[in-house]
């Protein structure tokens, strides 16, 4: 699910700012930018988004503002110590030594001094509850995506009910059908058989025996219940819903096999639609 998050918090005479973002994955994929000197608080942080994301690419984005020019310096003895070293080494070995603008900025850079960001205890915990406040943010704004998908859900449940209940009243007729089917293809090829003919029962039994699809549709029905539940209730879904759809899927295909009925054929097709959307959906939600 989608979401973003952001909170920030003094350290000193600068400002910490914490921003986390997601986007849609099937599992969770974390990133975490962070200043060099806090590389070690990683672990924490990741186990902190952990505990409130189960699902989708987030990526942590820590920094720190307000250092200034004036608060970095220049080890001015050591540069010059620096260069005289360097320009005896260039005439012992007879290298023609000139010192340029780019070598002069790269040696003072190297020798920079300035203030490290502190890499404390205090600082650790500092940096996971502005984190856990930005986590607050980017949970709120995807509880909200949530409740848009759970009104979707909804509603394409009750599609994948009313098409079961249709396949349920129409299944009852179907053998009753194929008889009259059987009885007017035995009468075109100039067959006439009473319908009450041992062989014409027998046949008709025993499709009615291959077409029958009771146990699916109260598995359906039962399986439906369950999601139906599963969509209202608290905590981590996403997991436990796409098992409860993988096993609907099981039971209309097998109603699709079976059933040798065009009306029943064309509930399944629509309901296979409807529940294709809720899987793409559904990988979505923790």
């Amino acid at each position: 699910m989608t979401g973003y998050g952001r909170a920030t918090a003094t350290l000193g005479t600068q400002t910490l700012t914490v921003q986390v973002n997601s986007v849609n994955r099937r599992g969770l994929d974390l990133s975490i930018s962070l200043p060099d000197e806090w590389q070690a608080f990683e672990s924490a942080l990741g186990d902190a988004v952990r505990k409130l994301v189960q699902r989708g690419k987030v990526h942590v984005a820590v920094e720190v503002a307000g250092q200034t020019a004036a608060a970095i310096g220049w080890d001015q003895p050591a540069l010059t110590a620096t260069l005289d070293h360097l320009t005896k080494f260039a005439r012992t070995k007879h290298i023609n030594f000139e010192v340029t603008g780019e070598l002069l900025w790269a040696i003072a850079s190297a020798q920079r001094t300035g203030t490290k960001l502190p890499a404390d205890d205090e600082t650790a915990a500092l940096l996971v509850k502005t984190l856990g406040q930005a986590l607050r943010g980017l949970g709120a704004m995807r509880a909200k995506e949530g409740e848009a998908l759970l009104v979707d859900f909804l509603g394409r449940w009750e599609k994948l009910h009313s098409a079961v209940e249709v396949i349920a009243r129409r299944a009852p007729q179907v053998s009753g059908v194929y008889k009259e089917q059987l009885l007017q293809r035995l009468r075109s090829a100039g067959l006439e058989l009473d319908v009450r003919d041992e062989r014409v029962l027998k046949e008709v039994a025993l499709f009615a025996d291959r077409c029958d699809v009771t146990e699916e549709i109260t598995r359906l029905r039962s399986h439906l219940g369950q999601l139906r539940e599963l969509l209202g209730a608290d905590g981590e879904v996403g997991r436990k819903a796409e098992f409860i759809l993988q096993e609907i899927g099981r039971e209309i295909h097998t109603i699709g096999s079976k059933a040798n009925d065009l009306a029943i054929a064309q509930q399944v097709i629509e309901f296979k639609n409807e529940l294709e959307r809720i899987r793409e959906q559904i990988a979505n939600v923790e």
